[in-house]
């Protein structure tokens, strides 16, 4: 759909000839910005909530760069992942903030905070992957609450904290090692409950895949799982629980 299309589209909308809802579904299947490198779905929110988010890691730095640039100038928004601070410092938007600890850029105006999530880790270096979380979190406009490191390895802590599961609708729990943690507060919370496997821990970590196995295999029931060191999907899925879009 160009511009000819779109103006047309609304000069029907204004005789009457189109419905506002007819015009709506027309506007969600929009096509994409095409750079040949990349095709950029700038309609991805008004289909399925979110906008369309940069993954870095993988792709070469201007094209991260060329690719943030288009989604901020369409949008007043924009969230990166997995960025290195050679990019932050390359983008050139003035708005941009760059989170180190969770590799992540975000630009825009603050959304308004709702609801409230609690993000836990079992370990101090679980915490990357629980601040891209986070960030996620709240860019997508959810309230959020931390608790760090209160794994099993020393249960009080945990224990010690449980009060602040009650005024949580959605619990995210990101844990390496053998990823027991999970499995833990799924017993002592009527929450929803999702477990972020991460890399974090020794040989037979194996990169990850123990805590995941342990996580889908858990006793509690009602626990969900993504991907290992996927904060993002984590913050997105706790972000539709807590507010439903």
């Amino acid at each position: 759909m160009n511009n000819e299309d779109i103006r047309n589209l609304l000069e029907r909308i204004k005789d009457n000839r189109v419905s506002v809802d007819e015009a709506l579904n027309l506007i969600k299947h929009m096509p994409y910005e095409d750079l040949t490198f990349a095709k950029i779905d700038h309609h991805r929110q008004i289909r399925n909530g979110i906008a369309e988010v940069v993954y870095a890691e993988g792709k070469r730095e201007e094209e991260v760069i060329e690719i943030s640039r288009r989604i901020y100038e369409k949008h007043q928004r924009l969230l990166v992942t997995r960025a290195n601070r050679r990019i932050f410092d390359n983008l050139d938007i003035q708005a941009a903030r760059y989170h180190s600890h969770s590799r992540t850029i975000e630009a825009g105006s603050p959304q308004e905070k709702t609801g409230n999530v609690v993000v836990v880790t079992a370990g101090t270096s679980d915490i990357p992957v629980a601040e891209e979380v986070i960030v996620t979190l709240s860019f997508l406009g959810s309230k959020t609450e931390m608790l760090y490191d209160v794994g099993v390895a020393g249960l009080h802590r945990l224990l010690g904290n449980i009060k602040v599961f009650e005024k949580a609708n959605v619990v995210v729990v990101v844990a390496g090692m053998e990823g027991a943690l999970p499995s833990v507060i799924g017993g002592i919370t009527d929450k929803p409950l999702i477990a972020v496997p991460t890399s974090i821990g020794y040989g037979t970590n194996l990169g990850g895949l123990t805590p995941l196995f342990a996580m889908l295999n858990s006793c509690a029931p009602g626990i969900s799982v993504v991907n290992i060191d996927n904060g993002f999907g984590a913050g997105v899925a706790a972000h539709k629980i807590n507010k439903p879009i």
